[in-house]
């Protein structure tokens, strides 16, 4: 579109594609970029019924979808038990376990952090006027852990883990079985209850979320927020429930860029793009560079890391994500890079370029940042600590990730004694009535006469509001 064609001159006057997005609207520089654009109408009229169907048929209707679209067995509950929970993950390996472990540890250790960062606090903002916050967990959450392909115990870990150290009483964590099997994935399930997940549904798409959120087949009631990633049908389906409760965002297919200056190493940039971009065929995989030959030589190790996947595995979606959401952009200093970069918000954000501390500085809109070589996506992905459940579609240029503060309402609070009254209450009546609000103002008014009869107080606005003819 010329208008986001311009956005891209604008901050980067000097921008040059050795590769562009070959999809009708696949970035923000050729199309909107934002959650819902290009949403097809099929799947928010069928999210739209299931859901209708779901609020009219409670817990049954989730069961009759699960066993139509997860070719659930009729006679098998859905909710884990604890029995089931140790059967299922009894086949795990111990180093797998010891991972899992390993992988929560960290997670939980940078949770408690950000926890420690938010506090509780008054002030005395007048004599006898005190201001307060309080943080108040939210009582039920739920958990959505994706499926398919691939099996996401980091999305549990992530998802479980956050919640508990903020501090939610009931989490309720949802996966739908492997494909062709009637069983979820052991890790998950074992990732899920190292996490402290209070109840496990297997159970995933629509009716999962709507069994979440309407407090059906647990006890826990239903979910005040619901956090996770899925595919296009899960996020329509938190987007529609949105306002009944909380989400965490409204996501897209997962992104990553990569900043590189000269020094960056072509192989390296190459296998981290590939890394994300086998994500699925709509997964933008973006470079940004100051130098035209690190552009050329990245693509040409793009070919040799995409050929000697797909040789491993011959459905993975790489090439097919490369070839339509794939860019390389070159411009010409460092300051029109972190513009763009800014300009396009993505979801991952790699920095293989001198002076890191100048990156971190300067660059806002990111979902997670990955300063320099000897980190990368796969790291945050997976065990270095931080949230992997990010926003897309430049969701953060207003927006942050996961964390414990998603759980967490910040609650304020006063109190005021009746000498406090003296200043409040007439500066209080003189606003409302000039806003127009009497009903407000003799709420003031009548503390006033109470607490204070024999004295008398200017409780008229100065101003007085022009009649209407």
């Amino acid at each position: 579109m010329p208008e986001l064609q311009a956005a891209v001159k604008a901050v980067a006057p000097s921008a040059r594609f050795l590769k562009s997005c070959s999809a009708s609207g696949g970035t923000p520089a050729n199309g909107e970029w934002f959650p819902g654009a290009g949403s097809e109408v099929k799947t928010t009229e069928t999210v739209s019924e299931m859901l209708k169907a779901i609020r009219e048929g409670g817990a049954n209707q989730c069961i009759n979808y699960a066993i139509k679209f997860d070719k659930w067995p009729k006679d098998k509950p859905v909710l884990l038990s604890k029995k089931d929970i140790e059967t299922i993950t009894s086949v795990l390996p111990q180093k797998v376990k010891d991972d899992c472990h390993f992988q929560h540890a960290r997670v939980k250790a940078f949770a408690e952090k950000s926890r420690a960062s938010m506090h509780d606090f008054e002030y005395e903002v007048s004599p006898g006027c005190t201001l307060g916050t309080k943080l108040v967990p939210v009582k039920t959450a739920g958990c959505y852990v994706p499926g398919g392909r691939y099996c996401h115990i980091s999305s549990a870990i992530m998802s479980v883990t956050t919640a508990k150290v903020a501090g939610v009483q009931n989490v309720v964590a949802c996966s739908p079985p492997m494909p062709g099997t009637t069983d979820m994935h052991p890790a998950t399930v074992y990732a899920m209850h190292v996490a402290g997940a209070d109840h496990i549904l297997a159970m995933g798409g629509v009716q999962a979320v709507a069994a979440m959120a309407y407090g059906f087949l647990t006890d826990a009631g239903p979910a005040e927020m619901i956090v996770g990633p899925g595919n296009a049908l899960v996020a329509e389906a938190k987007r529609q429930l949105f306002g009944r409760l909380g989400i965490d965002m409204f996501a897209g297919p997962t992104e990553i860029m990569v900043i590189a200056d000269d020094t960056a190493d072509p192989f390296i940039v190459a296998s981290d793009l590939v890394s994300q971009a086998e994500h699925g065929v709509n997964s933008p995989a973006w470079l940004l560079t100051t130098s035209e030959k690190m552009g050329k030589d990245v693509m040409i190790e793009m070919d040799k890391a995409m050929d000697k996947l797909v040789v491993t595995e011959p459905s993975n979606p790489v090439k097919e994500a490369w070839r339509d959401f794939g860019e390389i952009v070159v411009v010409s200093n460092r300051e029109e890079l972190a513009k763009l970069s800014d300009l396009y918000s993505a979801e991952h954000l790699e920095v293989h370029a001198r002076d890191l501390d100048w990156w971190l500085t300067t660059l806002r809109n990111y979902g997670s940042l990955f300063l320099g070589e000897e980190t990368c996506v796969t790291y945050g992905d997976k065990c270095s600590g931080t949230n992997h459940i990010l926003p897309t579609k430049s969701v953060s240029r207003y927006s942050g990730g996961l964390s414990v503060d998603k759980f967490i309402k910040k609650l304020t609070w006063q109190r005021m004694n009746r000498e406090a009254n003296r200043e409040v209450g007439a500066a209080a009546a003189r606003i409302s009535r000039l806003e127009g609000m009497e009903g407000h103002a003799r709420a003031g008014d009548d503390r006033l006469r109470k607490y204070f009869p024999d004295e008398s107080f200017v409780l008229d606005s100065q101003w007085k509001r022009p009649k209407l003819a």
